[in-house]
């Protein structure tokens, strides 16, 4: 059907787009107000970084302090020691957590009785529903030190286990109680890219004689990788918030020296050592600060190897 050019260039319009899809724009909105409400107003509050805070003055009110938060944390042992706990923790994640879900994704797409693969599915993706704090609860339950598993041990003349106070370990158990949590459900991210790879190759492929393990190193891998460069990003992005949930329900004064993150410690300081606002909150603006050179730089490095990025 024939129309005319001045209706074409309206449809083209801001105004005629979002006329199209306005209903589209209106399921936006609740996402939009939120993200307004609880990420962009709170904003303002990074103003204490620069502020000695007084209760009587408000956040505005308050007088400048000359940088001197800065120093604070700069001279804080603490706070170097749960930087370093940062990066090596989520270091960790991205090594040992971050392949296990294209792992799953891989195995799941090559079981050929669909209800077989739906059933281990939901038992993977099952742990993701429940709160750290019910799953801590079951974890020090069992490996506490009068928990189940220390009485069996006591019951057969066999040391206590320490898992829970040995630095070393808990580091060991964060990683592996954080797999067996999201490890499923990061998985459902890639068995979406892999169902809208065309059967057709895998078909060329049996043609050609390749086995499954070739046909996933060939076709698979290769399809689902910008979906796994993206989140690579977004992990690396992440990296400064080391799991606060699971850290905080978890660990105790005996792994401080390896376990305590920026978050916890942020925690500790504005509610326990009573350090003061300014000054979690300046730890909270480097680690920010951080995270976006962390993003920028990885996405930079992997638009230079052919990726695509998140700019």
């Amino acid at each position: 059907m024939y129309m005319p050019d001045s209706k074409i260039k309206g449809r083209n319009t801001a105004a005629g787009v979002f006329n199209r899809y306005k209903y589209l724009y209106l399921l936006l909105i609740p996402l939009a107000v939120y993200y307004i409400i609880f990420c962009y107003l709170p904003m303002y509050g990074i103003v204490l970084a620069f502020k000695s805070f007084d209760y009587s003055k408000g956040i505005i009110g308050s007088p400048w302090n000359n940088f001197q938060n800065f120093r604070d944390v700069f001279s804080n042992p603490g706070f170097w020691t749960a930087f370093r706990n940062t990066m090596i923790i989520s270091l960790g994640r991205l090594v040992i957590e971050f392949p296990i879900p294209i792992i799953l994704a891989l195995l799941f797409d090559e079981i050929s009785k669909r209800k077989f693969s739906r059933v281990f599915q939901t038992i993977f993706t099952f742990p993701h529903f429940l709160s750290w704090i019910i799953l801590s609860g079951i974890i020090i339950t069992l490996l506490g030190n009068n928990g189940i598993v220390n009485q069996l041990l006591a019951l057969c003349g066999l040391p206590k286990n320490s898992v829970l106070m040995n630095g070393k370990s808990f580091l060991g158990l964060l990683f592996v109680s954080n797999i067996w949590k999201e490890a499923g459900w990061s998985t459902i991210i890639y068995l979406a890219a892999i169902s809208g790879i065309n059967p057709e190759l895998y078909e060329a492929a049996d043609i050609d004689g390749a086995d499954r393990f070739q046909k996933m190193c060939v076709i698979t891998l290769p399809a689902i990788k910008n979906t796994v460069v993206i989140l690579l990003l977004l992990a690396v992005g992440n990296m400064m918030n080391g799991g606060f949930d699971q850290i905080f329900n978890l660990y105790n004064p005996a792994v401080y020296s390896t376990s305590d993150i920026l978050d916890t410690f942020v925690y500790r300081s504005a509610f326990t050592d009573a350090t003061g606002f300014g000054f979690s909150t300046t730890v909270g603006f480097m680690k920010s600060i951080v995270n976006f050179i962390l993003l920028f730089g990885a996405d930079r490095i992997a638009k230079v190897l052919g990726n695509e990025g998140v700019f």
